[in-house]
């Protein structure tokens, strides 16, 4: 994956294992308690080969002030709340935007945006067509902006995985 900047204020370069505490710190200023995935959890995901999760430091610091966790998935499979990044069954189909947060401090930068474009393009270069997300805590407009729409969930222990973000928790797709 390139790195690439925008602003000069700010870096986005890919993830690793080092990046735990800093990007639970992240999570739990953005989320509050409602949505706290475990360190152990996120320690698996950046340690599995088909994550593709990027974050942003700011100019001048190496700490992590926003994250865009994500994998190389199949269609249709989502992951639950507090889940691990499980292989997919059959060839890599989607790009999976499980969870992303910026600090309020980059707020109105563009930041998020350009995190989700960064991964767009790199599964572009794959040459995959599709992402698919959950959209939580009434961000469906927001993902709606991005190119994303609901898509229904027929298949029964997705539907569970689903249900694990809570009520107004969406599976939804887009076309890269």
């Amino acid at each position: 994956m390139t790195v690439s900047a925008q602003p000069s204020s700010w870096t986005v370069r890919p993830l690793n294992a080092h990046d735990v505490d800093r990007l639970l710190h992240v999570q739990t200023i953005c989320y509050g308690d409602d949505f706290l995935e475990s360190r152990e959890v996120f320690a698996q995901r950046l340690e599995c080969p088909h994550q593709c999760s990027i974050g942003v430091v700011r100019a001048g610091e190496q700490t992590l002030s926003a994250y865009l966790a994500a994998y190389w998935s199949s269609p249709g499979k989502i992951t639950p709340l507090d889940g691990v990044f499980t292989p997919p069954a059959t060839a890599t189909q989607v790009l999976y935007l499980h969870d992303m947060s910026v600090l309020p401090q980059l707020a109105g930068q563009g930041v998020a945006r350009h995190l989700v474009q960064h991964l767009f393009a790199h599964a572009r270069q794959r040459r995959l067509q599709h992402a698919a997300l959950v959209s939580v805590q009434g961000s469906r407009a927001y993902w709606e902006r991005q190119g994303f729409s609901v898509c229904p969930v027929m298949d029964e222990q997705q539907s569970m995985h689903l249900k694990t973000y809570g009520d107004g928790a969406l599976y939804m797709t887009a076309t890269l």
